[in-house]
């Protein structure tokens, strides 16, 4: 961590360091659950156009960048550390972060930043006590197979980061489009997966409740490096779905390689994403290629596998990558005294773990499928 993690508590002290720096990571891995002395804004001046931005830091992990003098078209969230040790993300979203702070990367666009669980991060760990990433669209007050009553302060944050979310989107409908249309709501939650895949990056789209899937946000993921993408089709309580759901914005996890600790992570295998994202908010030219089927690996979700049962295991070793497939009536796993097959040929599997609490899901299967 840098000097910023030694600042003193006063909102001038942060505000001060955070300028010089463009280190927002280290502020907010030094102040785990809330930052002392409350949010704090400042304004930020771009090098070459000398645009104005305001900056404004809402709690720890949570900053938004909000053009001065432009109008702009969208609203984007760009969330990471919704699991603290999937450090990739959080490095590119960090360097963007930077840059724009320092006044090195012009902004166009609103834009809400989420590191999501600090603590975690800093155990380098999923989470502390419990998967952020089922606590949304009121998942942090339900009976997840915990006991009615668990109340943990990923809760809080994960309630935390949904009204964040819901204050920043609504502001931005207040707001004219630079281009006069309708403003456009985005929502990318980034993430790594715990194993290695035969698709290194890839996606999820969440349901949509018969709404039509966008081509152009395939044209934005493969642009992104992500070609593979996973349609679901029922609710969930993760962060991507919340955003869409709600508020009707165009939401993806994605999945960026695989866990690592910080420092170790390929940077160069994020080429693509870090580029696009940048230029993105910067309001650059995305040069998105036009839609061709055969770009793309589609997946619809075949079987949601939750645990059940206290003696659970899967039947494959843990070095199984994702999207391996198996034949029809091939054994996954054994929950208690049940066997979990797969129900057609080629179905393979996404998100294997067994290690997840009872009443939560250990693995999704997929089948190929089409864009209607």
């Amino acid at each position: 961590m840098s000097d910023l993690s030694n600042a003193t508590n006063s909102t001038s002290a942060f505000a001060s360091a955070l300028q010089q720096s463009g280190d927002f990571l280290s502020i907010t891995r030094a102040n785990e659950w809330s930052l002392p002395g409350g949010a704090f804004s400042f304004e930020v001046i771009h090098q070459a156009s000398q645009t104005k931005s305001k900056v404004s830091v809402l709690e720890t992990g949570l900053i938004t960048f909000e053009p001065i003098d432009r109008a702009s078209n969208h609203d984007i969230v760009l969330s990471s550390a919704v699991h603290g040790n999937e450090t990739a993300p959080i490095e590119i979203c960090s360097d963007i972060i930077g840059e724009l702070i320092r006044g090195e990367l012009m902004l166009a666009e609103r834009v809400l930043f989420i590191f999501g669980n600090p603590a975690s991060m800093n155990i380098a760990e999923r989470f502390v006590e419990e998967n952020m990433n089922r606590l949304f669209s009121g998942g942090h007050s339900q009976d997840q197979g915990n006991g009615a009553g668990l109340i943990n302060k990923e809760r809080h944050r994960a309630l935390l980061l949904e009204n964040t979310v819901r204050t920043f989107f609504e502001g931005g409908s207040e707001l004219p489009s630079a281009n006069g249309g309708e403003r456009q709501r985005s929502h990318y939650d980034l993430h790594t997966a715990i194993r290695g895949s035969k698709c290194d990056k890839f996606a999820v789209y969440p349901f949509l409740h018969g709404a039509p899937r966008k081509k152009s946000q395939l044209q934005f993921l493969n642009a992104c490096g992500v070609s593979t993408v996973l349609l679901s089709h029922s609710p969930t309580t993760t962060f991507s779905y919340f955003s869409s759901n709600e508020f009707g914005a165009d939401a993806f996890t994605v999945e960026l390689g695989k866990v690592r600790p910080f420092g170790e992570n390929d940077m160069s295998q994020f080429i693509q994403v870090r580029e696009t994202l940048t230029k993105f908010v910067s309001g650059q030219d995305l040069e998105l290629t036009p839609y061709q089927a055969e770009d793309f690996n589609l997946y619809e979700i075949s079987q949601v596998i939750d645990r059940h049962h206290e003696d659970f295991s899967l039947t494959f070793a843990d070095d199984v990558e994702n999207f391996t497939d198996f034949p029809q009536g091939h054994v996954l796993a054994i929950d208690g005294d049940n066997e979990v097959k797969t129900q057609q040929d080629g179905e393979a599997i996404i998100f294997p773990n067994a290690n997840v609490a009872i009443g939560q899901r250990a693995m999704l299967t997929v089948t190929p499928t089409t864009l209607a």
